[in-house]
């Protein structure tokens, strides 16, 4: 269904919006979603033209588009066309205005029914300021809909967090409010649903009676190239964890809802992270392993802290791993191990359920402990892989009855992944559409920042021996001690 929509975006001259927000609108336009009746206003404070802003905007639709010559294209140049730019001073009043009639007028010209989509592609700090500047000048319409994008982080920590929130809520109601994260749009974050309950032999299974453990790891193979700046001031806890990890957290251990609506996956998700333990500082200490890359073996990459924008002595960890518990009824007990990082030895996301072990191996005739077999694994593969794994043990086909583990795999094809649409398009259709399904709710953010707040608070009270591990590696030895303690293993290691 073609929607008719102004976007307004803050930062259209950033990196965000050139590589994900131009292609991804694009793309909706490609399809037809969008089509003559919508209009993007771009603001920021360079001095940019109109035609200069088109030219832009077809680059970024040329470095992440299929065809070669899509610059060039007539369809990039129509959709170019209702691109418009705005230099823009946050901070002032009369800007605002500015802004005001230009969205009136091509409102007017394009006939967009009032309907305006707000996205924050800048510092969190800002977002108060437009917000409020939003409602005092009157952009927001009386008629059609209006709706606010935000990007993360969102706040510093809980405080921040509820500052901030606070003040765009002056402005927004929360079911005008996106706040979005980009691991919600992709299609293998979605499945997660589909595969727990839609399936009778996965959902009968996923209880702390059958799993032993959940690992949950993203890891990634380069530093922080440009955005040292940034990681100086979040780390992998506040950029990593509090986000992503505790999102898929929540997936994994929700409790079933009545139906796949908006409402009733927030509700549930609430709740699961809700039942998520809050550690006390000594409890946090124990639990948490955190690292800075150092160099790699052969002495050609950097350690963080000689990144250009990094402080020499620098204390944010560029690593995190940790144990987390829940107390809901279903997974009670089950520990869920996280880890995340930079310059580690593969870029993997994936997700490993690891079921509990047949009490007794009755094809074992010593009855020893060490000839236990090997446990069940369900693996979900994020990305750049997509697809699952499962590990079963069967007769391993000679005159003995002898046991063999084997894997069943399910990986999408080249063209398969082709068809699914980019986390950013998926997320964007959603916001149009008013479909508030894969964005996060307040609730579910300040549950997050509660979690994540004690980690912090107790490595920001001890100096931290860096760098501790070595680039190409999968992080520090105590992230393996960790799970050694409890006499488990990381399921995946890219440097076997």
């Amino acid at each position: 269904m073609t929607q008719q929509a102004l976007f307004i975006i803050f930062g259209g001259t950033g990196d965000l919006a050139y590589r994900k927000l131009y292609p991804s609108l694009f793309r909706l336009y490609e399809k037809g979603y969008l089509k003559d009746n919508f209009a993007v206003i771009g603001t920021a404070r360079r001095p940019w033209t109109d035609d200069h802003y088109h030219e832009v905007v077809m680059n970024a639709v040329a470095d992440d588009g299929h065809e070669s010559d899509r610059t060039n294209s007539e369809l990039a140049r129509k959709f170019a066309s209702h691109f418009y730019y705005q230099s823009h001073n946050v901070n002032d009043t009369e800007h605002y205005v500015a802004l005001r009639n230009l969205a009136d007028k091509l409102d007017e010209k394009y006939d967009l029914q009032g309907n305006r989509i707000y996205y924050l592609a800048m510092a969190p700090w800002f977002f108060g300021t437009i917000a409020a500047h939003l409602k005092s000048e009157k952009l927001i319409t009386d008629h059609g809909y209006n709706r606010l994008i935000i990007e993360k982080p969102f706040g510093r920590d809980l405080k921040t967090a509820k500052e901030l929130n606070d003040d765009i809520s002056a402005a927004f109601s929360e079911d005008q409010i996106y706040r979005i994260d980009h691991y919600l749009g992709k299609e293998a974050i979605q499945s997660i649903a589909a595969l727990r309950f839609g399936n009778q032999i996965v959902s009968s299974l996923w209880n702390k009676e059958h799993i032993d453990n959940i690992q949950i790891t993203l890891a990634e193979s380069l530093g922080v190239e440009e955005r040292a700046g940034y990681y100086e001031t979040a780390g992998a806890l506040r950029d990593m964890v509090q986000n992503h990890i505790l999102q898929i957290i929540s997936l994994l251990t929700m409790e079933k809802p009545s139906k796949y609506t908006a409402s009733e996956l927030r509700d549930r998700k609430v709740e699961a992270l809700q039942n998520i333990k809050v550690y006390s500082k000594e409890e946090a200490l124990q639990n948490f392993v955190r690292g800075q890359y150092g160099e790699d073996a052969d002495h050609t990459q950097s350690d963080y802290r000689h990144e250009e924008g990094t402080d020499e002595q620098s204390q944010i960890e560029t690593f995190v791993s940790g144990k987390l518990e829940t107390e809901n009824k279903t997974l009670a007990g089950v520990p869920i191990y996280v880890r995340t990082g930079k310059r580690l030895a593969r870029k993997s996301t994936q997700i490993n359920v690891v079921f509990k072990n047949v009490d007794t191996n009755i094809f074992d005739s010593t009855d020893a402990d060490s000839n236990l077999l090997d446990q069940n694994v369900l693996t979900l593969y994020i990305e750049p892989d997509q697809g699952y794994r499962l590990d079963l043990n069967v007769k391993d086909g000679g005159q003995t009855y002898g046991i063999m583990p084997i894997h069943l795999d399910y990986h999408k094809t080249a063209a398969e992944k082709a068809k699914i649409p980019e986390a950013y398009e998926k997320l964007i259709h959603d916001a149009l559409d008013g479909n508030r399904t894969n964005f996060a709710h307040w609730h579910e953010v300040a549950q997050a920042w509660r979690i994540v707040d004690v980690i912090r608070e107790a490595w920001d009270s001890e100096k931290a021996d860096f760098p501790n591990y070595v680039s190409g590696s999968m992080g520090p030895q105590a992230s393996q001690d960790l799970l050694k303690r409890d006499h488990r293993n990381w399921i995946f290691d890219a440097t076997n």
